[in-house]
């Protein structure tokens, strides 16, 4: 057919269900962007980029399907670099469209040139530069099948001269690719392993919910009485009501989890890479079973082995590898059945001291902690308090973004779900100013359920302009904004290793709930424990009912939970007089 390239661009998008775009407006794609109404693909402005490819990562989390980001050439590509990498580590197939400098002026350093293809060439899976107006159709799709089959970013880097002129094309259609289960020989050889196992436990992780396979996790789980954990910040990975759930592993993680793993005579990573900072020691606990036997199972064959030493490795999809399993397992006699009913008993209990712990841990207990609590004034509330009853208060069906830092993390004992695509964090990138506008990119693609965001006062300050998105897009979500004055999570590295010299960490912040009301949401302080369960369900109610952005400023106090890294640290050592004298 004879059409435009911005045309072809628009169709092929349309052709693989785009709804939704997120971006800021401009001159580069104007072309494309004038046609975006009549093709039903609608553009969310929002007021900073970097906020539009966090957006789209949320809406691919849940959707299944691409999020789609796009902004001006140069600057407003840059600003996405990155939101595009926190994408990439949490494996989203979020699809950036990437404008740029006109063909014909490329290298003369004009108004808005960059280079924008090696910005973004470690965190997407696939770019797409349209090297020709007739090839715009082809790119496009193709970033758009890379995007969903190899499960993470790619980039569509199109020079802004090339949306114009005739092209003849044909729109292609979507390339659906099937993931099997693995090879058989290595699916042979691990349901061996987990015939003969007498203590199995199944890390549950991210894998398992991209292939919408937590039902035949829960199937193979329950053919091998195995407990089951979440790998780190994949706490939606199986349902927390199940009796064999025992809660995430990694930073802040569940006891009971660790405690059960490191029994382990089998281990079934089930979609999972086992990331080192997910597997770390916790609670002075070396939790990773050394003896275990490790089945390993990952749609990327390059992680197989990568961060832990495995037994059988398995390049497969999670969901149908967990059929397979089950289906080799099917009327064998199974080496765990002599002790299912001791080991269903060891993990009732392990989770029961587990949550009587919780219970009981109401606030930090290092000499910091307890120095800060005692100067903290009237209405300074114990962030595990905090924690602890909004994860009571917590909506059917809620989805929750975290951002990083100090509260933000041990907040991973407290978040239980139903289901899976409810729980969203920036992974192993670990960047500030995540988590708000990514559960607007949720919410976008699932405006029937509750979405609720939680940050710390430092990385709230990134992302808290975004209200305004919500409140002129109709977006309702419900943000908790944890304020304590403090860059919680390296202080806690000042304290242990700087004698507690104190230098740049402490944040005199203004009242986020006056701010969120200047900018057309509701803004709420909480300082009384008693007022944290009602006042979330009085905002999710007006999330859903009324369509109203909270903002929840909870006053905390300035406790610290234990460090986050200390990869790079250690006690100084000063050589010049004048740095002696300080220390």
């Amino acid at each position: 057919m004879k059409m435009t390239p911005s045309e072809a661009f628009v169709e092929t998008m349309v052709a693989h269900g785009v709804k939704h775009m997120f971006g800021i407006m401009g001159s580069a794609f104007m072309d494309a962007m004038d046609i975006f109404p009549p093709a039903g693909i609608r553009l969310v402005p929002v007021v900073h980029e970097q906020g539009a490819a966090h957006m789209a990562d949320g809406y691919s989390r849940v959707s299944g399907r691409q999020g789609v980001c796009i902004g001006q050439n140069g600057p407003g590509i840059s600003n996405c670099v990155t939101a595009i990498a926190a994408a990439y580590w949490a494996h989203s197939p979020v699809v950036i469209v990437t404008p740029e400098a006109g063909s014909i002026g490329i290298g003369l350093g004009g108004f808005q040139e960059a280079n924008q293809l090696p910005m973004f060439e470690e965190f997407t899976k696939y770019q797409g530069h349209v090297n020709n107006p007739n090839r715009m159709a082809e790119f496009t799709g193709r970033c758009f099948d890379r995007a969903l089959s190899e499960m993470g970013p790619t980039q569509l880097n199109i020079p802004r001269d090339y949306f114009y002129g005739d092209i003849n094309v044909e729109i292609p259609q979507p390339m659906k690719i099937d993931r099997g289960p693995g090879g058989e020989r290595t699916l042979a050889e691990a349901a061996e392993l987990l015939a003969q196992a007498e203590f199995p436990v199944i890390v549950s992780g991210g894998g398992v919910v991209n292939a919408d396979g937590v039902d035949e996790c829960k199937a193979l789980a329950e053919r091998l009485g195995a407990a089951v954990v979440n790998s780190y910040l994949h706490n939606d990975s199986f349902p927390a009501s199940h009796p064999l759930w025992c809660g995430p592993l990694g930073y802040q993680g569940s006891k009971a989890g660790m405690k059960l793993i490191k029994k382990a005579d089998v281990v079934l990573a089930l979609g999972t890479r086992l990331g080192p900072f997910g597997t770390l020691p916790q609670y002075e606990m070396e939790y990773w079973p050394e003896n275990a036997k490790i089945i390993q199972v990952d749609a990327d064959h390059r992680m197989l082995g990568l961060v832990k030493e495995i037994s059988v490795g398995i390049c497969g999809d999670a969901k149908a590898a967990a059929e397979s399993l089950l289906r080799r397992l099917d009327g064998r006699s199974l080496a765990g059945d002599a002790n299912r009913e001791a080991r269903g008993k060891r993990i009732a209990d392990e989770k029961a001291a587990w949550e009587a712990e919780l219970d009981e841990w109401i606030h930090e207990k290092d000499d910091f902690s307890l120095q800060a609590i005692a100067e903290a004034g009237e209405g300074m509330l114990h962030p595990r308090q905090v924690l602890r009853e909004l994860e009571k208060a917590m909506p059917e069906d809620v989805m929750v973004s975290t951002d990083i830092g100090n509260i933000n993390s041990v907040a991973n004992s407290y978040l239980r779900f139903e289901k899976p695509r409810s729980f969203f964090a920036a992974m192993s990138f670990g960047n500030c100013g995540y988590a708000f506008p990514t559960i607007i990119g949720a919410k976008v693609a699932a405006p029937d359920r509750p979405a609720i965001s939680y940050a710390g006062d430092g990385a709230w300050g990134m992302s808290m302009v975004e209200t305004m998105t919500c409140v002129r897009e109709d977006i309702p979500v419900t943000a908790v904004v944890y304020n304590n004055g403090q860059w919680g999570a390296e202080k806690k590295n000042q304290v242990d290793f700087y004698d507690r010299r104190f230098v740049a960490g402490e944040l005199d912040n203004q009242s986020f709930a006056g701010i969120a009301r200047a900018m057309g949401a509701e803004g709420v302080v909480v300082d009384r424990l008693e007022d944290v369960g009602p006042q979330l369900e009085a905002a999710v109610d007006r999330q859903m009912n009324d369509r109203k952005t909270t903002v929840i400023e909870i006053m905390c106090t300035q406790e610290l939970g234990d460090p986050f890294r200390r990869d790079a640290l250690s006690k100084p050592v000063r050589y010049l007089d004048k740095y002696k004298s300080y220390t």
